[in-house]
């Protein structure tokens, strides 16, 4: 594993959902008229260009909890809970664009539920919330079995999202990303990845049976098909889909993420998804220097990203 995969895959994250939150719950058509094409500001949330929502603020969250102490799940809600309440870890020192399913956990957690009983686990509960902030989590856990890497996964996910479907996107995110850190090709992480996806049912049937409602990405039609049968909504299987497919059908972090960003609807996240896969693919020095440098608190979030780098190879 490289630090520069690592840094590039967290940082990755934060630039993709920079680029993608002036347009946020616009439509393709619209966006067409006036395409992302760099960092800018205005759209639904009139925030300045760099500004960075929820997506990154609950990855950077999580790696920092990481870093510090290590996997504790109880740390990890905490300091959620310290984004939600009192804006910790985001650009204007407040939190918002959360989530419903996400908001209801932090109440919970407020209220004294313990953290892998708080994410809602009815199947309306499936938006991408979990998924958009679990890449520290496959960081982190990347060196441990299947076995393992998932089961810790799904108790993340758990954290906001418990339906099965969340923590099974989020396992099958990590195994791809996996197969990239250890160098393998997009297509051949996404092959690998197909394989491995019927781990599942060895460790929760329950999870494994959620397996049906992935079937363009398992049966590898994915990158074949045209835009125009791409969803970039809130539910976390079009999410993975539509950043699945920007990544796998472009040949550049720059591309990748603008592709994302220009599906339209929830085109902040799959901006970060997107962005988190080609910047773990890319590395970080194939990231553009001039978004990086746009990003509010660049300073900060690059401190926060060496150290959790510098904890993620220590793990090895």
């Amino acid at each position: 594993m490289k630090r520069d995969a690592i840094i590039g895959g967290v940082m990755g994250v934060i630039i993709g959902d920079a680029l993608g939150l002036p347009v946020q719950f616009m439509t393709k058509t619209e966006i067409k008229k006036n395409p992302i094409t760099d960092m800018r500001g205005g759209g639904a949330s009139g925030l300045e260009p760099g500004a960075w929502s929820d997506d990154s603020s609950l990855t950077l969250c999580l790696a920092e909890s990481l870093y510090e102490v290590g996997y504790n799940p109880a740390d990890i809600a905490r300091r959620f809970v310290m984004w939600y309440r009192d804006g910790y870890l985001t650009p204007l020192g407040k939190s918002f664009d959360i989530g419903g399913t996400t908001e209801i956990a932090m109440k919970r957690l407020i209220h004294g539920v313990a953290p892998f009983k708080a994410g809602p686990t009815d199947a309306k509960s499936n938006g991408n919330g979990s998924l958009m902030r679990i890449l520290p989590a496959t960081l982190f856990f990347a060196h441990e079995s299947d076995y393992t890497m998932i089961q810790r996964m799904c108790e993340v996910s758990k954290i906001t999202h418990g339906h099965p479907r969340s923590q099974l996107a989020c396992s099958l995110y990590s195994l791809f990303v996996r197969e990239l850190l250890k160098g393998s090709s997009p297509q051949k992480a996404y092959d690998t990845m197909r394989l491995k996806s019927q781990t599942v049912f060895f460790i929760d049937r329950k999870i494994g049976k959620q397996l049906s409602h992935f079937k363009r990405i398992i049966s590898g039609e994915l990158p074949d098909l045209d835009e125009s049968d791409i969803k970039s909504g809130g539910y976390v299987v079009e999410s993975l889909e539509a950043a699945l497919w920007s990544f796998l059908t472009t040949s550049s972090f720059e591309d990748a993420v603008l592709k994302a960003v220009n599906l339209g609807w929830d085109t902040d996240t799959v901006g970060a998804i997107t962005g988190s896969m080609a910047g773990v693919h890319y590395g970080y020095s194939n990231i553009p220097d001039h978004w990086l440098k746009k990003l509010l608190d660049y300073e900060k979030i690059m401190s926060l990203t060496n150290q959790f780098a510098e904890r993620v190879l220590q793990t090895k």
